[in-house]
């Protein structure tokens, strides 16, 4: 019963730490206006590019960023799964695709921006082998 209750624990604790990602460009404007934050986009390939799956287990499950992230920016990402099973609400596809349109045209993944709230990019980067607090920092160097 222990064993059960500290597993029921950590899996809701996982859920109170977890990343707030935003899918819809003008809800995290609107709340990166209302918090004063910018925006981190991700353009992602959550099941097939393998960068991306990991600067997700390297950078973004960190419970180091997650911490900084929550109190300074706005996380939005744009996932482009390919596996069918994986498959987005056509709703959702339409908004990653009309975000890549704007902002990523070449196709990159992953691709990380941040944004001011009104859309203007402050700089850009992509997968690093680096540490989360150099990751971090390198993101807080294109916010000035």
């Amino acid at each position: 019963m222990k064993k059960w209750t500290l597993i029921m624990a950590l899996f809701l604790s996982s859920f109170l730490t977890a990343q707030k990602w935003e899918s819809n460009w003008s809800d995290a404007a609107a709340l990166a206006k209302q918090k004063n934050q910018n925006v981190v986009l991700v353009f992602s390939g959550s099941d097939w590019c393998a960068p991306c799956i990991k600067l997700d287990k390297s950078i973004w499950q960190s419970s180091e960023f997650q911490d900084y992230a929550k109190d300074h920016w706005t996380m939005l990402r744009a996932d482009f799964p390919r596996k069918k099973a994986n498959q987005l609400p056509e709703e959702q596809k339409n908004k990653n695709a009309q975000l890549a349109e704007k902002y990523n045209k070449n196709g990159y993944f992953p691709l990380v921006l941040v944004l001011d709230p009104s859309g203007n990019i402050l700089g850009q980067t992509g997968f690093k082998n680096i540490s989360v607090k150099e990751y971090i920092a390198l993101l807080k160097s294109f916010e000035g």
